[in-house]
C-alpha cells in the first residue's frame, strides 16, 4: 500500500481516539468542570451530533478546496481542539470545542476515504478503505485504553495534551506523505449532482444496509457491560478483556472485509449479513455461558467490521463521479445509527425486555440487510450498469 495511506491511518486513529476516549475519563472530566456525570455525557452525544450534522454540511461547503489542503486544515482544527480541551475553563466551552472537532471528524473520514481510494488501483479500493477504517478500530484497542490510563494517572487534561501531540504527528505525516494533488478534482461536481448520485439504488440501498448493521452492532454493544455481568455472569474485572477481544476481532474484520470487497463485493455483503444473523442467534443462546459468549462476542466484532468495509467501498465506487456528499454521509450514518441503536435498546429495556433479548433484534435486521443487498445486486445485474469513472484529478 502507498505511504500516504499511513498518514491517513494516523489521522483516523487520532480522530477515533478523541471521540471515544472521553468515556474513559468522563467522571474525572465531570468533577474537573463541576458538573454531574450525566451532564458530562453530553460531551459524547454532542460529538456524535457534530459528526452527523456538521460533517456533511461542512463537506459541501469545502467541496472546492484542494483535498490535501483540506486534510491539513482538518488536522490543524484537531490540534487546536485538543489544546482548547486541555485548557477548557468550563463545561460550556468544552462542549463547544468538542462539537467543532466533531465537525472536522465528519469531514475528515469522508474526504480521507475518497482520497484513499484515489491513491490505489481500482482492485485495491477495498483495502484502502479498510486501512482508513482500521484507524477507528485500532483507536479503540490502543488509543482509548492508553488515553484513559494517562487521564487516570496524570489527570484528564493530560489525556488531551497527549491527543494534542498525536495531532501534531498526524499533521506532519500528511504534509510529508500526501501528494499535492491527492483527491483534487479538476472541476467540483456541484451540489445538484452530489444530491442526484444519492438516488442511485446502489447508494441508498447500501446506506440502508449500513443502518441495519449499526442496529445489529450497537443495540447490544451499548449495553454489553451489563449484559456480560448480569446475563453471562462474568466477573466485571474480565469485561475489559472481552471488549479488547471484540476490538481485535473488529480490526481483523476490517482487513478481511477489504480483501473481500476487492474480490467479490456484493456476494460478500449478502453472505456476511446472512451469517451475522446466525451469529446473533448464537449470541442469544450462548449468552448465559461465559466461554461461548466470549467467543461469539469476538466473532461478532469481526463480522460487523468485515461487512462495513465492503458497504463503504460500494458507496464510494458508485459515487466516484460526485463523491463529496455521499462520502460524508458514511460517518454521519454511522453516528446516527449509533444514536438510534442506543435509543432502540433503551426502549426495549424499559419495555420489559431483558438484556438477553437485545441480540434478537440483530437477527432480523441482518436478514433485512441480506434481502436488500440481494435485491440490489440482482437489480444491478439486470441493468448492466457499471460504477461511474472517478472524477478527473488534477
Amino acid at each position: 500500500m502507498p505511504l500516504p495511506l499511513i498518514a491517513l491511518f494516523i489521522a483516523a486513529f487520532a480522530f477515533g481516539t478523541t471521540e471515544f476516549v472521553i468515556a474513559g475519563v468522563l467522571p474525572q472530566v465531570a468533577a474537573g468542570l463541576d458538573v454531574s456525570v450525566p451532564t458530562a455525557g453530553y460531551l459524547v452525544s454532542g460529538y456524535a451530533l457534530g459528526v452527523a450534522i456538521g460533517g456533511p454540511l461542512m463537506t459541501i461547503a469545502t467541496a472546492k478546496v484542494s483535498r490535501k489542503t483540506l486534510l491539513i486544515w482538518l488536522a490543524l482544527v484537531f490540534i487546536g481542539g485538543q489544546l482548547a480541551c486541555a485548557l477548557a475553563p468550563d463545561f460550556a466551552s468544552m462542549l463547544l470545542i468538542r462539537v467543532l472537532v466533531a465537525v472536522a471528524h465528519g469531514v475528515y473520514f469522508g474526504v480521507a476515504m475518497v482520497v484513499a481510494t484515489g491513491l490505489v488501483r481500482e482492485d485495491q479500493r477495498g483495502m484502502a478503505v479498510a486501512l482508513v477504517l482500521a484507524g477507528l478500530t485500532v483507536s479503540n484497542i490502543v488509543g482509548v485504553p492508553a488515553g484513559s490510563a494517562i487521564g487516570n494517572v496524570f489527570g484528564w487534561r493530560a489525556t488531551f495534551w497527549a491527543m494534542f501531540l498525536l495531532g501534531i504527528v498526524s499533521l506532519v505525516a500528511m504534509i510529508a506523505l500526501l501528494p499535492r494533488a491527492a483527491g483534487a478534482s479538476a472541476r467540483p461536481a456541484g451540489l445538484m449532482k452530489e444530491v442526484r448520485v444519492l438516488g442511485r439504488q446502489q447508494v441508498w440501498t447500501s446506506l440502508i444496509v449500513m443502518l441495519m448493521l449499526m442496529m445489529c452492532q450497537f443495540v447490544p454493544f451499548t449495553y454489553i457491560a451489563p449484559m456480560l455481568r448480569e446475563v453471562t455472569g462474568l466477573d466485571p474485572a474480565y469485561i475489559p478483556l472481552v471488549l479488547l477481544l471484540n476490538g481485535v476481532g473488529a480490526t481483523a474484520g476490517v482487513f478481511l472485509g477489504g480483501k473481500l470487497a476487492d474480490w467479490k463485493l456484493m456476494p460478500s455483503i449478502i453472505v456476511l449479513t446472512a451469517v451475522q444473523s446466525c451469529v446473533m442467534a448464537a449470541m442469544y443462546f450462548s449468552s448465559p455461558h461465559p466461554l461461548p459468549m466470549v467467543v461469539i462476542v469476538t466473532i461478532w466484532g469481526a463480522i460487523n467490521f468485515c461487512i462495513g468495509t465492503p458497504i463503504q467501498t460500494r458507496i464510494l465506487a458508485w459515487t466516484a463521479d460526485a463523491p463529496n456528499l455521499a462520502s460524508s454521509l458514511i460517518p454521519s450514518g454511522f453516528n446516527v445509527g449509533i444514536a438510534l441503536a442506543a435509543f432502540v435498546g433503551a426502549m426495549m429495556l424499559t419495555g420489559g425486555f431483558g438484556y438477553r433479548t437485545l441480540p434478537v433484534l440483530g437477527i432480523f435486521t441482518m436478514l433485512v440487510a441480506a434481502f436488500i443487498a440481494l435485491c440490489s445486486h440482482l437489480a444491478e445485474q439486470r441493468s448492466g450498469l457499471t460504477p461511474p469513472a472517478r472524477a478527473v484529478t488534477a
